[in-house]
């Protein structure tokens, strides 16, 4: 069995940790630095991984950070993740697109506008999800409800 990991704080170590539990930061940034704490207040790594329901090396895993990083060590690198092909100028471009030409597109057509013009290549599928949660599909209320058999089904009730 190997030795004990044990984390040594001053006092001031201690009162900046303690405030990340009241501060506006990640969930696991606040569990990581009470990790800390309850390391150097004497808890074992076991009886720690227990609490916060994790593994015996994740937690081992925090207090190295923390030894070789100090307060950085709770964050979060950045850069995790998949990189989106796309940037916000090119949903932009889009919507330029269509308030200026009179004409109406598919998601097929604007994807291959958005190659053939931006160098961006993204699916019919993907670009139409994007769209949507910025809002752009369905959002004229008019053009949307206008046909709508749901819409005449309520009319005819209410006016009965």
């Amino acid at each position: 069995m190997g030795a004990r990991l044990r984390i040594f704080l001053t006092r001031e170590q201690d009162r900046t940790l303690l405030k990340l539990r009241t501060a506006d930061v990640p969930q696991k940034v606040k569990d990581r630095a009470e990790i800390i704490r309850l390391n150097a207040h004497g808890w074992y790594v076991e009886k720690i991984a227990a609490h916060f329901n994790l593994t015996l090396q994740t937690v081992r895993e925090v207090l190295h950070k923390w030894k070789s990083k100090g307060l950085e060590g709770l964050w979060e690198l950045p850069g995790r993740g998949g990189k989106s092909k796309w940037g916000e100028e090119d949903i932009v471009f889009l919507e330029e697109c269509l308030k200026k030409e009179p004409r109406t597109y598919n998601s097929l057509q604007l994807t291959q506008k958005l190659e053939r013009d931006r160098n961006v290549k993204l699916s019919p599928d993907r670009l139409r999800r994007v769209l949507k949660k910025r809002g752009l599909i369905g959002s004229e209320q008019g053009r949307v409800t206008k046909g709508s058999k749901t819409q005449s089904h309520e009319q005819t009730s209410k006016q009965t």
